[in-house]
């Protein structure tokens, strides 16, 4: 995993609002080798998904650049595929019509599109639930649509932005595990956004933590843990600790801003 396959170089992002100025990201400088699973991880407000979402392609940075597979970030492409919270699916649409609607926009044969929604719906245990519409499908289901939709694209980079977030606990470990299994059946480069410190050290290989706005890099690390990881763990739990006290660090300044800002008014 030496090759970069993602680079954010001296990222900005500023957003007008209220008649002023918000410095969303303040000098990004991030490299993510290929392969790697990142998570971002911060408070509220520490920019997170405005940085998933420049890397995307649908908020470009108000200065410095992004790449990604080599190729300067001017808005969205095929080799990112995101994946949302709120699933984002056709309501109107099965299950297996979700799957196909990426590959039949790009022109995919007939017999290519079935075989790759075949395998995909055997490989995330959909198979049983073809010709459901959204609307009959649990939480989890949904998001395994929608992962389902971006893994038919093959795209090489894989961005989610909280995308367990509104699920159960159970279903939310059951989709982590999934998650992993896909990841290094499939050798996806992964930027996956979170507020749960647990979820961070439970997935990625690598945690980044951000800072209250301005977003910056408060801490690059590397996750040494062995996987499968036990969250009971001495070792595990001490990593959590650390981050939480960072973590805690950043929500503290974003209280003391918004006591500021109501004085202010």
């Amino acid at each position: 995993m030496s090759e970069a396959h993602i680079v954010a170089a001296g990222v900005n992002k500023v957003f007008a609002t209220g008649g002023r100025e918000v410095v969303a990201l303040k000098e990004i400088n991030l490299k993510v080798p290929r392969g790697q699973f990142v998570c971002l991880l911060g408070p509220s407000g520490c920019g997170k998904s405005t940085l998933l979402n420049a890397i995307a392609g649908f908020a470009l940075p108000s200065s410095g650049i992004i790449t990604a597979d080599g190729k300067l970030v001017t808005g969205p492409g095929p080799e990112r595929g995101m994946v949302f919270q709120e699933y984002a699916l056709f309501p109107w649409m099965t299950v297996e019509d979700n799957i196909a609607f990426g590959l039949q926009i790009k022109g995919q044969p007939r017999d290519t599109v079935r075989a790759t929604v075949d395998k995909l719906l055997a490989m995330l245990s959909l198979a049983d639930f073809r010709h459901r519409y959204p609307k009959d499908l649990s939480g989890g289901m949904r998001q395994r649509v929608a992962i389902a939709r971006v893994l038919a694209l093959d795209s090489p980079i894989m961005l989610m932005d909280e995308p367990f977030g509104a699920l159960d606990a159970l279903t939310r470990r059951n989709l982590q595990d999934e998650l992993l299994r896909l990841w290094a059946e499939l050798k996806k480069t992964i930027i996956f956004v979170t507020h749960s410190i647990e979820e961070a050290i439970y997935l990625a290989d690598r945690i980044v933590v951000m800072t209250y706005r301005p977003g910056t890099i408060k801490r690059d690390l590397i996750v040494e843990l062995p996987r499968l990881r036990d969250p009971a763990s001495p070792v595990f739990n001490a990593l959590k600790r650390e981050l939480g006290q960072l973590v805690m660090e950043e929500q503290q300044r974003h209280h003391n801003d918004e006591l500021r800002l109501a004085a202010v008014d």
